[in-house]
């Protein structure tokens, strides 16, 4: 998602004039939640069947992103995961040859360009993944998406990638979900498209897309099924800390409240209060960690994470991908230094950054991060919340 309110400076008091009392006051002092029903056995083999490699056995799977602003976990966390899951070719593209800057943090050198990627595989790919990106309606990248799915590729529209996806014409007429702030963006802009509620990701004739940003990791699990087989796709989720990854999903649970923008406008507004974190960065990182914490605390508005390391020069992650740190420094102050990514497993990493964003900033700031990540919280074997640091917004009293 590269939903972002306005950065700190003076469109923070637009958007509180934009906003106004009277519909703070309008909004719900809570989402309505209820436990996600479970899916049925019948639905999830449809939809593992309609994820099926439909070239080759090894599939080649192309991650689609602008050179600016492609939102950070989109990017990381389909590529980390897939690459740990050794069942397909991987490349991380970009429009042009040079870095792609993540939005909201990290930057990062694609492996290789568009232009690159068709000459050496003019059939096309097998799956492309598409995330946010700052602009959905980029001529080249709704070209090439018209092309890939021409040659038969399944295209997959990560977060408000389903934007993007949509404004190349591959959603008209079928079912499909996004990130909760952009339902009725997309429903508007594209009234044939069946919205699809209660499903962190939906799978129609060749496209499938998701709900929020963290949605990415049960939907590359499920793809890694469709490629692989279930008991391939249960030890990567293990790998991950993931105890459940189908796709059930309570959407009601994600909407605006009064908390969530109080929250927003109150941290938005503190241009006194601002801190700039930093995390050591290593080679061998686990890409997929360092995506989920660094974009957790860059969505607090109330500070932005960096990366630093003591030489420059990129330095690859634990899926190859090459990391550009932003500073080059012998380290940072230890009030604002964020703990290194150690052996926590992904779902884990995020879990510690919420809760420590919650110790830090507040619990309503913890939530606001969470409910702009769509991130449900940790479940257990049976699907049941267990939710120990955090409860949805507007949920808890402090």
């Amino acid at each position: 998602m590269n939903w972002r309110l306005p950065s700190w400076g003076s469109s923070c008091a637009t958007l509180f004039v934009m906003l106004g009392g009277a519909w703070i006051l309008s909004l719900p002092q809570a989402a309505s939640v209820a436990a996600a029903l479970p899916i049925a056995a019948e639905e999830a083999a449809a939809t593992i069947a309609a994820l099926k490699p439909p070239k080759r056995r090894r599939p080649l799977i192309a991650i689609i992103g602008l050179n600016e602003s492609t939102e950070t976990t989109d990017y990381l966390m389909p590529f980390g995961i897939l690459q740990r899951a050794d069942v397909a070719d991987v490349v991380a593209l970009a429009m042009e040859p040079r870095v792609v800057t993540l939005y909201p943090a990290l930057t990062v050198e694609p492996q290789a360009t568009v232009a690159d990627f068709d000459a050496q595989h003019p059939e096309g790919a097998d799956y492309v993944i598409v995330p946010a990106m700052s602009r959905d309606d980029d001529p080249a990248v709704l070209g090439w998406l018209t092309r890939q799915a021409a040659t038969g590729a399944m295209i997959i529209g990560v977060c408000s990638g389903a934007l993007v996806v949509g404004n190349a014409g591959l959603l008209d007429g079928k079912r499909a979900t996004t990130h909760w702030y952009y339902r009725e963006k997309l429903r508007d802009r594209h009234p044939t498209i069946h919205y699809v509620a209660d499903r962190r990701l939906v799978v129609d004739l060749g496209v499938a897309t998701t709900t929020g940003i963290t949605a990415s990791m049960p939907m590359m699990l499920t793809l890694i099924e469709a490629i692989a087989g279930r008991d391939r796709a249960d030890a990567v989720g293990r790998d991950l800390g993931l105890a459940n990854r189908d796709a059930r999903h309570d959407s009601d649970a994600f909407t605006f409240t009064r908390p969530f923008a109080l929250a927003a406008i109150g941290n938005a507004l503190a241009l006194w209060n601002r801190e700039q974190l930093g995390m050591a960065l290593s080679p061998g990182v686990d890409e997929v960690s360092l995506a989920l914490v660094l974009d957790a605390w860059s969505r607090t508005y109330r500070s932005r994470a960096s990366t630093f390391a003591r030489t420059g020069g990129a330095l690859p992650a634990r899926g190859g991908i090459r990391i550009v740190p932003d500073r080059v420094a012998m380290g940072w102050p230890a009030e604002r230094l964020l703990p290194p990514i150690g052996s926590q497993r992904p779902a884990q990493a995020l879990d510690e950054a919420l809760r420590m964003i919650s110790t830090r900033y507040g619990v309503r700031t913890g939530d606001l991060v969470a409910l702009q990540l769509e991130y449900p919280g940790p479940r257990d074997a049976a699907g049941g919340d267990v939710r120990h640091a955090r409860a949805p917004i507007g949920q808890r009293r402090h």
